[in-house]
């Protein structure tokens, strides 16, 4: 009998521990704050306030250009006296705002020749045919023979007596003293410099020392040389000014006038 109590407890307890059901609880994952720099006072997060600059826009290649190597010429016009405006008129003229084949292929802004030249060479139809003109490795050094070609020879050296700035003064004493042949040639820089203000440049290099040129640089006097050939109706075709202005100034009382007579010429 007691035997049979046994089995009956021993079952109970067996069937009791199968009732029970096992409890599991599942701990709610935690999740790490997230954070954002400036959120508390409205500003955006580091990366949403990062923008590419917009690449500047220009309306031609001609303000390219004067962008580009508008600091050059600054440079040259407070090393050796030429108007900045004046450069860059030029430069503008003869590379064709840069992309004329001696500026492209040569780096030669201003049409510069050999002339005794011992660096690299390109060749190319000009006046005449397949001409040797000088190469650069970069643009800046076409600029600065651009100035020792004006400040070393001697027919140009009224130029840099005139009001520091006189860019109407310099484009006409290009022509005058041979620089360029093109009757328009001082129509043509002074037409660019107006137009691109590029006066303002020289405005910059001179500071106080800048007169407006709207108010000055009217009248500008040089002194020319008489070569063999010349007559005072070319000599005023030259300049731009009259016969009779070039008699009244030098006191002549006809058109006879000498090899190597010096006249002083307003224009």
């Amino acid at each position: 009998m007691k035997r049979i109590y046994v089995f009956i407890i021993l079952g109970f307890i067996a069937f009791s521990c199968k009732s029970k059901k096992r409890i599991v609880t599942n701990k709610p994952k935690t999740e790490k704050p997230v954070i954002v720099v400036g959120a508390e006072d409205g500003l955006k997060a580091p990366e949403e306030n990062k923008t590419m600059p917009s690449p500047k826009v220009y309306l031609n290649d001609t303000e390219k250009y004067i962008e580009t190597y508008k600091g050059i010429a600054q440079n040259e016009m407070s090393l050796y006296g030429i108007p900045a405006s004046i450069t860059m008129a030029q430069g503008i003229l003869e590379s064709g705002s840069g992309k004329g084949r001696l500026s492209v292929k040569a780096n030669n802004h201003f049409g510069i020749k050999c002339h005794g030249w011992t660096g690299q060479k390109i060749y190319h139809d000009d006046d005449a045919k397949q001409e040797c003109f000088r190469k650069y490795k970069d643009a800046k050094y076409s600029f600065r023979d651009h100035s020792l070609f004006l400040k070393e020879r001697s027919r140009y050296s009224d130029l840099f007596k005139l009001k520091k700035g006189d860019y109407k003064g310099w484009a006409k004493g290009l022509r005058a003293a041979g620089y360029a042949t093109d009757r328009r040639y001082p129509e043509k820089l002074i037409s660019l410099i107006e137009r691109y203000e590029l006066y303002m440049l020289d405005k910059v290099v001179l500071g106080a020392a800048y007169e407006s040129h709207k108010d000055v640089f009217q009248t500008n006097e040089m002194t020319h040389k008489v070569l063999k050939g010349d007559t005072l109706y070319s000599i005023a075709k030259k300049y731009q000014t009259s016969v009779e202005a070039i008699q009244r100034l030098n006191g002549l009382a006809g058109t006879t006038i000498n090899i190597g007579q010096e006249l002083i010429i307003k224009f």
